[in-house]
Formats: structure tokens, sequence, C-alpha cells
């Protein structure tokens, strides 16, 4: 047996050896016979790329070069800048959202603002990450930006860089129902003592429960999600274990701490981009029976990533495990090992999953992502809502409705009225947002069969009168969607008065699944129905079992060591 190991294990490092051989070779002859001048970074980085796409999305090469940029995206949040991001539109670079307290808010620079100038450079051969890097810099250093806001001349302002952190819990409060509200974005560095910091303070009001909102958080660092777990659960708990095909990085996480609320009523909030750290929150917290979660399946990223040094300060990440929380389920949800000939991933059949037994007994299932206690129904805005968002009518007229409105009432209680929404639409009537709904969609797609088929003259009469009162209906959509073009108007503004707080604080009053996690805890009896697994709430996946709440709305993620 050792000598057939020794064997495969010297024929592996044989292969290994042959095919770079033959990389080398091949490169060497193209890059002195190819006809033209090639850029060899280029290629080589194309061939790496092209080579880690066939593994999973979640593998990947960083060259020297975007080093900086991959630590802001999954390890940190802090670098030298400003304060605001940005935006290019029709060549022209844009101001799209100021935070609070720092450089910009500080000068009075505002969503909508154009930025024409940098430190003298002209912007206007420059896209977005060529604007991005000249904001960015050291800490105290002076940046001039001449800003354009509407109509008026160009002002100059002297801005001092500081340091922007952007905080992992971008909001916390307390909502409806005397709860305690945290909205957890991402789970970089120091999340965990953020979340500890909000729940900290949270408790000074003696909440009637927490409110963890992931919604959206593409995870992050595994180890920040047991941190978070162990605020609401017992020392010593398993929370999560890695299994790879290396025995040494199978790993079992555990409870280290005292909780900070061991016994306070808990709902995870979850959609379908919520996903690796995230599930792990939610995942084990629903196995130890621990929180009710609401809200929508979760992406499915059952997956753990390893960061392993490379020469020239390059660096590979590699997926190394996959994660399983304390039922012993994985919630991966596509499998990359075996895709189809086309190279396509195939995603887990319901059929095929298999049942688990949460702490107290319910049922749940892996290969899916976590399934939702409650699950609340997601619908999409209707077509003239996305169009005025795309082509940027809601931002503008909030940036026109900023400059005319000094100020507002309290983001939590302002609302538009029905002269301001008769003024929005008198706005838009010399601005193109022409959009196709889902019924002229499915007449175009008649008529091309039908003319494929070569049926169209017969029908056309009929096509034409349908497609006429289509059209007449159309012009009642402003007044038809009027509720959720009007929700994201004052979510829009506010923010411009009250900054990310404000677009919090505007939208809780329209946020469906936020008003359901109030009102499960607020009836004790369902909640601790569902923790019992009573009634139908006794298995958790199965969408026909599921509670279901309707809802009106608007991951590629990373957990690594």
């Amino acid at each position: 047996m050792l000598a057939l190991l020794t064997w495969s294990f010297s024929d592996d490092l044989f292969q290994v050896s042959k095919n770079l051989d033959v990389f080398a070779a091949l490169y060497k002859e193209v890059n002195v016979n190819y006809v033209d001048d090639i850029n060899s970074t280029k290629m080589i980085k194309t061939g790496v790329d092209a080579m880690l796409d066939g593994l999973d999305p979640y593998t990947e090469f960083v060259p020297e070069s975007e080093i900086e940029d991959y630590k802001l995206h999954y390890v940190s949040t802090e670098y030298g800048g400003i304060g605001a991001s940005i935006f290019s539109r029709k060549n022209n670079v844009y101001v799209s959202e100021v935070f609070e307290g720092f450089p910009a808010q500080k000068a009075d620079v505002r969503p909508g603002d154009e930025i024409l100038k940098i430190n003298g450079i002209d912007l206007n051969s420059k896209n977005s990450d060529d604007v991005s890097q000249l904001l960015k810099g050291s800490k105290g250093a002076v940046i001039k930006l001449l800003l354009k806001r509407g109509d008026d001349t160009p002002v100059e302002k002297d801005l001092i860089r500081d340091e922007i952190k952007q905080p992992n819990v971008s909001y916390y409060g307390m909502v409806d129902g005397n709860m305690g509200y945290i909205k957890l974005d991402r789970f970089l560095e120091n999340s965990g003592d953020e979340v500890t910091n909000a729940l900290t303070a949270l408790k000074k009001n003696n909440p009637n429960g927490i409110i963890l909102d992931l919604r959206s958080n593409g995870g992050g660092i595994l180890q920040e999600a047991v941190k978070i777990v162990n605020l609401f659960v017992p020392k010593g708990v398993e929370i999560v274990s890695q299994k790879g095909k290396i025995a040494e990085k199978n790993f079992t996480y555990s409870t280290n701490n005292t909780p900070l609320a061991p016994d306070m009523p808990l709902v995870v909030l979850v959609n379908s981009h919520s996903a690796s750290a995230s599930e792990i929150v939610a995942g084990s917290l629903q196995d130890l029976d621990r929180a009710v979660i609401i809200g929508q399946r979760s992406y499915g990223k059952g997956l753990v990533q390893q960061t392993f040094s490379l020469p020239y300060n390059s660096l590979v990440k590699i997926t190394i495990a996959k994660y399983y929380v304390p039922s012993g389920r994985c919630i991966q949800a596509l499998d990359y090992t075996h895709r189809k000939d086309d190279g396509s991933v195939v995603k887990v059949a319901d059929s095929l999953m298999h049942e688990f037994k949460t702490k107290d007994g319910r049922s749940v299932y892996d290969g899916g992502g976590i399934y939702p206690d409650v699950f609340v129904k997601q619908e999409h805005f209707a077509s003239v809502t996305q169009s005025l968002l795309g082509k940027l009518l809601i931002f503008d007229y909030a940036t026109y409705y900023r400059d005319k409105h000094p100020k507002i009432a309290d983001p939590r209680s302002f609302t538009l009225s029905d002269a301001d929404y008769a003024d929005f639409v008198k706005y838009l009537s010399d601005k193109n947002y022409s959009y196709n709904n889902a019924s002229e969609k499915t007449l175009n797609d008649l008529k091309t069969q039908a003319i494929k088929e070569k049926q169209f003259p017969d029908i056309q009469a009929e096509y034409d009168a349908l497609k006429t009162k289509l059209d007449n209906n159309k012009k009642n959509d402003l007044q038809l969607h009027k509720a959720e073009i009007k929700q994201i108007l004052e979510n829009e503004i506010a923010s411009r008065y009250y900054f990310e707080r404000g677009r919090y604080e505007a939208n809780f009053k329209y946020d469906t699944e936020l008003g359901q996690a109030v009102k499960t805890m607020q009836g004790k009896t369902q909640y601790d129905a569902i923790l019992k697994g009573e009634g139908s709430y006794k298995v958790i996946g199965k969408p026909e079992l599921a509670s279901v709440v309707d809802k009106k709305t608007d991951a590629k993620s990373d957990d690594d060591q």
C-alpha cells in the first residue's frame, strides 16, 4: 500500500513537472515567433485565470498590482480618502454618495455634484477607477476638487484626506415593537467587535428582541461569523466545521466566550444574496434552535478559501474545504466538480437533498443554502420603476429636490405628499425613460414567433389592437405603481439629508421582512412554535410547507481564513 502511494505521488510530481515544461516552452515560442508584439504579463495572467476558472469562481490569482484592492475588498475597508463614492455618466464623473462625518460631507460635497478636476488634473478622459485612485492617498494630505453643482459656476474646494473606514455594521438602532436592529453588511476585520458594540448599546434600551439583518451580505472572514454567533450562544458549542482533502486543514470552530445575549429573542433576516459567512451565522443559529430565520433562501455557498503567498508579492486564494453547520449539513448549492459537458455548473436538485436534524429535532436540508423558517415572497419592481432607477431619474430628482428644500422631516416620518409626487411626474415630462413591460415583451415574442411561422399577416389586426391598448395602459404606469416609486424616492431623498442612516430609517415603514420579524417576536406563540418545531414548522426547507408573506422589493462571496 505504501509503495502504491509513493508511486502515485511521484507520478503526480512528474506530471506537474512535465506540464510546466510544456507551458514554459509554449510561452517561449509564442513570445518569440508571434507576428505582433504581445503583453507577456497580460498573457500569463489570462492563462492562469483560465486554468483556475475550471475549478470554481472563488479560487483566484491576485497579482502584485491588485493586492491593495484585494485587501480592501476581502480583508479591511480602511483607506485614505474623502469619504465619497463616484460614478461615470456620459464621460463625466459625479458624486453618488457621501458618508457622514468624513471630509466630503464636512466640505458640503453632495451627491449629484460633478467633479471636473482633482488637484488640477482634468477628468475628461478618466474612468471611475482612475478617479477613485486620484481621490485616495495619504491621510492628512490636501486634495483640491473643482466641483460643479447643477447650472452653478464651478467651485474649488480644499479637502484634507482622512482615514476612511467603512464599517461592517452600517446601521443599528431601535425599531417598532421596541426591537433592536443591527444591519451587518460584511464579515471583514472587526465585524465581531462592531456587532458586539451595537448589541451592547441596544441592550441599554431593554429591547424585546434583536433583529440581525444579513440580507445581501456576501460573507467574509469565517472566524468573525463564529464570534457573532457566540454573542447569542453559550460557551463551548460547536458552530461550524471545515473539511477538505488535507487533514491538517480540517477544523471545528466552537464558541469561546460567555454570550452577551443568550436568552434574548432573535431573528435573522436573509435573502438570495446572503452567502458564506452569513449562512454560517444563519445556519448555525437555525440548527441550534436559537433564532428564527426570515426572508428567502440564501445563496448556498459552503466553500472555504485560504490565501497563499506567491513570489513577487502576489498571492493565490484557493478553496481548501467545505464547511458544515452544527446539524452536519453543507449548504453548498452548486457542484463545480461534476460539470456538464458544456462546462456549465449543476445546481443540487431538491430531490437529492439530504435531511438533517436541528438540536431539538426539526428537519433541515443540505445542498441549497439556508431556507428560512418564515418565507417572505420577493417580488421585483415594475418595469417603469426599474427604468427610472436604471436611467438615474430617481437619483436626479433627489438632487433637484435637495436643492429646492433646505431641510425635511425626520427620516422615519418623512413622506412625499401627493403634490410632491405630482411634481416628480411633471419633472419626468421631458425625460426619456422608455421601457418594455412584461406584457409588451410577451407580445413581441408572439410577433417574432408568428413571423417565423409565417402566420403574422393572419393575426396582425389583433396584434395591432392589443399593442395600442397596451401603449395606452402604459401611460398610467406612473400612477399604477405610485406606491413603490414613492418608496424609492423617499429613501433616496432622505439619504441626501441624513446620509445612510436616513436611507435605512425612511425605508423601515416599507420593509416587509423587518415588519414580519417584529410581528414574529411580538407574537410569542408563533416564535416559540417555530423554534419548538410545532406543526408545519417541524420541517424547514420544503417551499410548499413554508409560511409565505408577500413582499415588494427593489453574491459572489468568500469565506477566508
